[in-house]
């Protein structure tokens, strides 16, 4: 290339480079377009892969090493963006960091001082590092997705464990690149990243194991200048409100709370410091620290709402409020409510303190509970959490009846603002359901159907499918309880009403409960459960499928309520054609089927090895049959 000029476009070697770089590129784009990877479609892509590799190793001679280590990191950043990560993985960002080493990558991570001297000879201040750090932090994001696109549930410990080197790795990367100013970029990066997994890896029930990673993020933000300023404030309390959450998970609520308060303290220095070398106000300035301190009150009231209770219930007995009873007074009614209306202004701030209070990393949506530990306290201040949530759900926590619902598809906190997100209200039914907090549940659900049928979004047939398979379940796992009526005051005269819910609930409910009390029809219930999961899951409308984790509960539910019935059918043996016609058990075997239908529309066969057991069920009864 240096034979022909300056190596720019215009050069022969350069231009023939890219154009080479830019036909395969396409070429890789074209088959990510497509929606289903056919045999033909994987032979272009192997084909692809090697054009890629062909070019690297031809024109490695032919240019510049600045120029070619350049269009290595970036057309890794390329395959990135469109998902091809072990592309970007091995013909990239390994390739730029082989000229470093030549053992193992992983090898030299052990250890800080290795690490600078391999990657960084001529010091972190060398014009390459600001590469090298981009690549080691890539290729460190790239091991990752690959893990996902693998194993998304970290079913294999392998998974998990390769999760956490990559913590490791972009720790490391985090601690050298930190004392260089001019990097800032890389450290905010890398805060990014590591929150990233570590929220995957908490959802997963890993916890425990992240924690370390995320108050190092938390304090590399404090530590970096730059990132101190108020326009990175937001991400900041998001990664202290993070750690809370992460202790709150590891049952060690109060260091939980602790570090909000810690949190609240670095926000009101930054807050003074900016009241001082700033002396006009700023609205988005000041959003930004509402918001950030609402996050850090949420954290603390989370603990704060159980804790003084306790501690209020040592010294004296209040009297309690009972909720019937509590419709007649005006807000704040309880205690609980006069602490949500103390700590934070407007029904989002209010209603989403109380969501944060009653969430539970511990606790799934079915089976439903009481809340744990089983003290009168705790129940008391759940009960209280629920009613005041209802409340507010129903306008008459508020002075001026204003409209509830925002369109967002996120909860959008926004201090002092009037309302409710559509996705919050269902969150609060559904924790209702898990509480076996029933007449809240039918209450909330009329206010939330409401809602919903007044949406066009399709992105809203997925919450109303939820609720729907939640409201048919209900009977299943509290038998009995069919009838619902909770009081709410009215906005204007404080006289109790009943709510008889929406017309489509009380639909759903006739449909579900006329025929569930007849004895000689035990599987109603199960099979109007288990038909309409099945058409849920059958559309081709794959963003208003339930949440995988609904369809796993929802499953696991049918099989322990048929389970027994179904045993008895497959250790029948070779009579079992004659049995299922002496006890009338075609329906059992009929919803075990729609059971393996559901599982395999929905692909969640490898989330639960109890998935096996039912097919392995009906593969037996079926050979019985056959045998027959």
């Amino acid at each position: 290339a240096a034979f022909f000029g300056p190596v720019a476009r215009g050069n022969p070697v350069v231009d023939s480079f890219e154009a080479e770089l830019r036909r395969a590129l396409s070429s890789l784009r074209r088959l990510r377009g497509g929606r289903e990877a056919k045999p033909p479609q994987h032979d272009l892509h192997r084909h692809g892969a090697n054009t890629l590799f062909n070019i690297w190793i031809k024109y490695k001679a032919r240019l510049p090493e600045w120029y070619y280590n350049e269009r290595l990191v970036e057309v890794g950043d390329i395959l990135a963006q469109i998902k091809e990560y072990k592309l970007a993985l091995l013909q990239c960002y390994e390739r730029y960091l082989q000229q470093f080493v030549s053992v193992k990558l992983d090898d030299v991570m052990d250890d800080v001082h290795r690490f600078k001297s391999t990657f960084f000879p001529n010091d972190v201040r060398d014009k390459k590092a600001a590469l090298t750090f981009h690549a080691l932090q890539a290729r460190s994001v790239c091991i990752y997705q690959i893990v996902c696109s693998g194993d998304r549930n970290l079913q294999n410990p392998e998974s998990l464990q390769t999760c956490l080197n990559v913590l490791t790795s972009l720790r490391l990367t985090m601690q050298v690149a930190l004392p260089q100013e001019n990097l800032c970029w890389l450290i905010y990066n890398g805060t990014i990243h590591i929150y990233t997994i570590c929220r995957h890896l908490m959802v997963m029930g890993q916890s425990a194991k992240v924690l370390e990673y995320l108050l190092w993020v938390s304090i590399c933000m404090e530590s970096s200048i730059p990132l101190l300023s108020v326009h990175y404030l937001t991400w900041r309390a998001t990664l202290y409100t993070a750690v809370s959450q992460c202790y709150f998970d590891c049952q060690a609520g109060i260091h939980g709370e602790i570090f909000a308060r810690r949190g609240l303290v670095k926000i009101d220095e930054l807050k003074q410091l900016e009241d001082i070398s700033s002396s006009l106000e700023h609205t988005e300035t000041e959003k930004n620290f509402r918001e950030a301190t609402l996050k850090m009150s949420v954290m603390i009231f989370k603990r704060a709402v159980y804790q003084s209770r306790r501690k209020s219930n040592s010294f004296r007995h209040e009297t309690k409020v009972n909720p019937r009873k509590a419709v007649n007074l005006s807000w704040p009614r309880t205690t609980t409510e006069r602490l949500l209306v103390e700590m934070f202004d407007g029904a989002a701030a209010q209603f989403l303190a109380i969501l944060e209070a009653l969430s539970d990393s511990s606790r799934n949506l079915l089976p439903p509970h009481p809340p744990v530990p089983d003290e009168s306290e705790m129940h008391d201040v759940t009960s209280e959490l629920f009613s005041a949530g209802l409340e507010i759900l129903s306008g008459n926590s508020l002075k001026k009846q204003e409209s509830l619902f925002y369109f967002e598809n996120i909860f959008v906190i926004t201090a002092g603002e009037k309302g409710v997100s559509g996705d919050a209200a269902v969150k609060f039914v559904k924790l209702a359901f898990s509480y076996e907090e029933w007449d809240v549940f039918y209450s909330a659900l009329e206010f939330v159907d409401n809602f919903l049928q007044t949406q066009d979004d399709p992105t809203w047939k997925k919450a109303e499918t939820e609720l729907k398979l939640l409201t048919l379940m209900q009977p299943l796992v509290f038998p009995g309880k069919f009838e619902h009526s909770f009081p709410i005051s009215d906005g204007n005269s404080k006289e109790a009403s009943t709510l008889q819910g929406s017309k489509k609930t009380q639909t759903i409910r006739s449909e579900c409960y006329k025929e569930s009390l007849k004895p000689e029809d035990p599987f109603h219930d199960l099979m109007i459960l288990a038909t309409t999961v099945l058409s849920c899951v059958s559309t081709s409308e794959q963003n208003i499928h339930p949440d995988k984790e609904i369809l796993v509960d929802v499953v696991i539910c049918l099989w322990q309520k048929c389970k027994t019935e179904l045993k008895q059918i497959q250790m029948s043996g070779s009579d079992c054609l004659e049995y299922i016609q002496k006890h009338q058990a075609y329906q059992w075997v009929h919803i075990l089927w729609i059971m393996n239908e559901i599982i395999e529309k929905s692909n969640i066969a490898d989330t639960n090895v109890m998935f096996a057991e039912i097919t392995l069920c009906l593969a037996a009864i079926l050979e019985n049959v056959a045998d027959s």
